[in-house]
C-alpha cells in the first residue's frame, strides 16, 4: 500500500484532555468555511481506530533476558525487578523505574545482540508510521494510546488533523482526526471512560493491542467491549503459547478478534489446498498422517495456527502435546482422525543466520503418510530457504514439491489496511484456532 503524503491542518498541540473535543471543533469549524490556503476540510466519519502502542521498555528487557512476564506496559513486580536487574547491569542507579537513559541503553544493547544472533521478539518502534499509512488509506479518527513504565504523572494528551491529498476534490479535504494520550497504564485506566467517550458513536470502532493480550487489566476489558473488532499481531507474543492461549479464551467468548499475522500463512494454505486439487490426488489428504512444520525459531505461533487450521480442515482431534525442547525447540502433538487414525505431528523451530522481519515465519512444510501407496507427499517451502530438510527425509513416496513465493503485501501497514475492510468475523479463523486452542490447553495440561 504505498503511503500518500498528508497535508497538515494541525500539527500536534499540547491539550489538556476536556479541551479535546472543544479544539477538534474548531479546527472543523474553521476549515468548514475554508482556511487560510481556501481549501475546506471536514473530518472522515468513517471508524474509529484505537492504537494501545507500549514504548518499548518491557519489549527490550524481554528480548535482553531480563524480563519474562507480558509485555502489556503494566509495571508491576516483574516488570520492576526487570528494571533493577538492567539498571545493575549496565551501572545505573538501581530504582526499578525506567528512564530516557535506560531505554537509551536498552536500545543499544539490543541492535547489536540483534547482529550477533537471531533474537525472540522484535520491539514494534513504527506505530507513528504505521498510523499514517492508515490514514492516507482511510480517513478515519485515531486514538493512540502510549502507556509508559515509570512515575504515574497523569495523562497529557496532543490533538493533530492531516488531510490524504489524493482525496482532494476541487478544493475539498477529507481528514484524519489523531488523538494522542500518554502516560502509565494505571493513569489510562483512570480515564478509561474518557477513552470510550473519544470513538465516534454509531460508527465501526477497531482497536489494535499491540502488546500482550491482558483480559484481566480493567482497560483491556473496557476498550476490547467498546470495539467492534480486537486486532493483534502474534509475532511479536513474548509468551506465545500462553498469549495464543488468551486469543482462544476471548474467542470462546464470543469476542471478535483478528491477528495479522494470520494473514501471512495464507499462501502457505492455498498451496496445500492446491496440491491436492487435482482429482487423481483429492483421496491423498485424507491419508496424511505425518505433518512436519519448520519456522524461524524463537515465536511457533505461524506453526500452531497453521496446523490448527489443518487439523480443523480435515477434522483431527488433538490428543496429546509433547514439547522436547533441544536445539531446533522441538514440539509434537499427536491427533486422532476421522478413521481413528493415528495424526503426527512435529513442529521444529529453525535457528537462521538472516533473521527476518517476522519472528517465526514459516520456513517450510511437509504433509506425508504412513500408506506408501497413498498419493500424499507434499512439500512445501519459502524460496529464500529451500526444502533441504524437508527432501532429506527420503521415504517410499515421491513428493510434490513447492516454493511459496514471498508475498509483497505482508507489511504491518498492508496488513491492517486490509484488516479495516473487514468489519465482520472470520469464520475460518475463529474454527482454525478453535484447534490451535484445544492444542494449547493440552500444552498447559503436560506442564
Amino acid at each position: 500500500m504505498p503511503a500518500t503524503p498528508l497535508v497538515s491542518l494541525q500539527a500536534p498541540k499540547d491539550v489538556s484532555i476536556d479541551d479535546i473535543d472543544r479544539e477538534l471543533r474548531e479546527i472543523w469549524l474553521m476549515y468548514s468555511q475554508g482556511g487560510d490556503d481556501g481549501a475546506i476540510a471536514s473530518r472522515a466519519t468513517t471508524f474509529s481506530f484505537l492504537i494501545y502502542e507500549p514504548d518499548g521498555t518491557q519489549q527490550l528487557l524481554a528480548a535482553l533476558g531480563f524480563y519474562t512476564g507480558p509485555v502489556d506496559a503494566i509495571a508491576g513486580p516483574r516488570t520492576t525487578a526487570a528494571i533493577k536487574a538492567a539498571q545493575k547491569a549496565y551501572g545505573f542507579e538501581e530504582t526499578g523505574k525506567a528512564t530516557s537513559q535506560l531505554l537509551e541503553k536498552l536500545q543499544s544493547e539490543f541492535a547489536a545482540t540483534k547482529e550477533r544472533n537471531a533474537m525472540q521478539f522484535a520491539p514494534d518502534g513504527s506505530g507513528a508510521t504505521v498510523a499514517d499509512a492508515i490514514a492516507s488509506a482511510n480517513p478515519c479518527r485515531i486514538v493512540t494510546l502510549c502507556p509508559t513504565v515509570g512515575e504515574d504523572e497523569g495523562v497529557s494528551a496532543q490533538v493533530s488533523a492531516y488531510c490524504p491529498i489524493n482525496k482532494r476534490s476541487s478544493s475539498n479535504l477529507v481528514c484524519c482526526e489523531y488523538i494522542t494520550l500518554k502516560g502509565t497504564a494505571e493513569a489510562l485506566e483512570r480515564i478509561g471512560g474518557v477513552i470510550s467517550a473519544l470513538l465516534i458513536p454509531d460508527l465501526p470502532k477497531f482497536i489494535w493491542w499491540k502488546a500482550t493480550p491482558a483480559p484481566d487489566y480493567p482497560l483491556f476489558q473496557r476498550l476490547t467491549q467498546s470495539c467492534d473488532s480486537l486486532i493483534v499481531d502474534s509475532s511479536t507474543f513474548n509468551d506465545t503459547e500462553r498469549d495464543l492461549q488468551v486469543l482462544g479464551e476471548l474467542l470462546s467468548q464470543g469476542k471478535a478478534v483478528a491477528d495479522l499475522n494470520w494473514r501471512r500463512i495464507s499462501a502457505w494454505q492455498e498451496l496445500a489446498a492446491e496440491a491436492y486439487d487435482p482429482p487423481e490426488r483429492r483421496a491423498g489428504i485424507w491419508a496424511v498422517d505425518r505433518v512436519t512444520i519448520d519456522y524461524e525459531q524463537g515465536n511457533p505461533a505461524q506453526a500452531l495456527m497453521y496446523l490448527g487450521w489443518l487439523a480443523s480442515r480435515l477434522q483431527w482431534q488433538p490428543v496429546s502435546y509433547t514439547h522436547e525442547g533441544g536445539d531446533y525447540d522441538i514440539r509434537r502433538i499427536q491427533f486422532i482422525g476421522q478413521e481413528n487414525q493415528t495424526v503426527e505431528a512435529e513442529l521444529a523451530g529453525i535457528p537462521t543466520a538472516d533473521w527476518g522481519d517476522i519472528p517465526g515465519d514459516t520456513i517450510s512444510l511437509k504433509l506425508a503418510s504412513t500408506n506408501p501407496k497413498a498419493d500424499a507427499g507434499t512439500v512445501l517451502c519459502s524460496e529464500t530457504t529451500g526444502c533441504m530438510r524437508m527432501e532429506a527425509g527420503g521415504g517410499a513416496q515421491s513428493y510434490r514439491i513447492q516454493q511459496v513465493t514471498s508475498l509483497l503485501d505482508q507489511k504491518t501497514e498492508d496488513l491492517l489496511a486490509q484488516q479495516l475492510r473487514r468489519w465482520g468475523r472470520e469464520m475460518l479463523y475463529e474454527e482454525s484456532m478453535n484447534v490451535t486452542y484445544q492444542i494449547l490447553k493440552l500444552a498447559t495440561l503436560e506442564e
